[in-house]
């Protein structure tokens, strides 16, 4: 079973003007939606799409809460929620005038005893299955939060994706979870330089490796992805053509299709990166997330070319961890014994 965790869902009321929002003055709407959401949440309902059942498991407050859970079940997703006994569930105001205008609510606070009813759901968790937890931890948890629930999980062959920025990710590589998803941008501020080529990646991401990820998906928008696989294999996939209508929620689908091609397929790692990818790129060309129409219209433009395999030569970046970033990098990138020769990959690359 897959389960993903929301630690913060939100329902995102969506308004479109037809003219530039005016500060301080009545804006009439051309249209409204209400959104269901949460990276976790989101994550979920791509895998419903393609046909994989998963749980979502997080913490809801209130009548917004109440509506949230309904609205989810009525989608055909399997919830698990902790019900918090204050607050409410926060409501996100999207406002598209042109520029896309954001006002976020901050969320309800959640006690140690709901975060210990959340341990215990997850203490059910069986061998194989998979645990996604996905985005930022919200101010009224520690920002160990993730260490925490790995910790508690190790040695029971649950296979963890998170999908997490800066320290969040960093501190839980050591419990070695199955697959990391950054964008080429978080791996820059991590590795403390910035990252401007395919080899460049592929350093950054073999030192993620050697800190105890097992997989690291590199997603880099319009430019496509690269996996980096636990057997040592490179595969490199370019992006689709299409419209980029919208960019919430492509992260949250390329981790719910990269995590069902790869269940699917019995462990193929170039077939999970085709579909992550076109799951990506399906919600970045939607106005909402991706649908399995979407995804199988994108998926028949993709061809896998496997007659591009053999060493590929990686070269360290010329610079280590610098001053540039106000973020503190958790480790230099410094060339490992043999990188001045190919390195023994097999790089597999997926035209489109």
């Amino acid at each position: 079973m897959i389960y993903t965790v929301t630690f913060n869902p939100a329902i995102d009321y969506v308004v479109r003007l037809d003219a530039p929002l005016e500060v301080g003055e009545v804006n009439r709407a051309k249209g409204e939606d209400c959104v269901l959401g949460g990276k976790g949440i989101n994550v979920s309902g791509v895998l419903a799409q393609l046909g994989c059942e998963s749980v979502a498991l997080g913490f809801v407050a209130g009548e917004t809460g109440a509506w949230l859970e309904r609205g989810l079940v009525a989608q055909g997703l399997k919830t698990d929620f902790v019900h918090l006994d204050h607050g409410m569930t926060r409501i996100n105001v999207k406002i598209k005038a042109g520029q896309e205008t954001e006002l976020n609510g901050a969320g309800p606070d959640i006690p140690e005893s709901a975060m210990q009813a959340l341990e215990e759901k997850l203490d059910r968790l069986q061998k194989g299955d998979i645990l996604i937890l996905a985005g930022s931890i919200p101010a009224s948890l520690a920002q160990t939060t993730y260490e925490r629930i790995l910790a508690r999980l190790e040695g029971r062959d649950i296979r963890a994706v998170v999908d997490a920025t800066r320290d969040l990710l960093v501190n839980v590589l050591r419990y070695k979870p199955f697959l990391i998803k950054p964008n080429n941008h978080e791996l820059s501020e991590i590795a403390g330089v910035k990252l401007t080529n395919d080899n460049e990646i592929v350093t950054a991401a073999r030192m993620m490796q050697a800190k105890g990820a097992r997989n690291v998906l590199v997603s880099m928008a319009g430019d496509g992805a690269l996996l980096l696989d636990e057997q040592g294999g490179v595969h490199r996939i370019g992006c689709p053509k299409g419209k980029v209508v919208n960019s919430v929620g492509a992260g949250d689908s390329m981790v719910a299709g990269f995590v069902a091609g790869y269940q699917q397929s019995g462990g193929d790692y170039a077939a999970a990166l085709k579909l992550g990818t076109a799951c990506g790129s399906a919600t970045a060309f939607s106005l909402g997330l991706a649908t399995k129409a979407d995804i199988d219209n994108l998926l028949k433009t993709m061809l896998v070319d496997r007659d591009l395999q053999g060493p590929m030569q990686v070269s360290a970046p010329a610079k280590t961890c610098g001053p540039q970033l106000s973020h503190k990098c958790a480790f230099p990138i410094k060339p490992r014994a043999g990188y001045a020769r190919p390195l023994p990959v097999s790089y597999t690359h997926l035209t489109l």
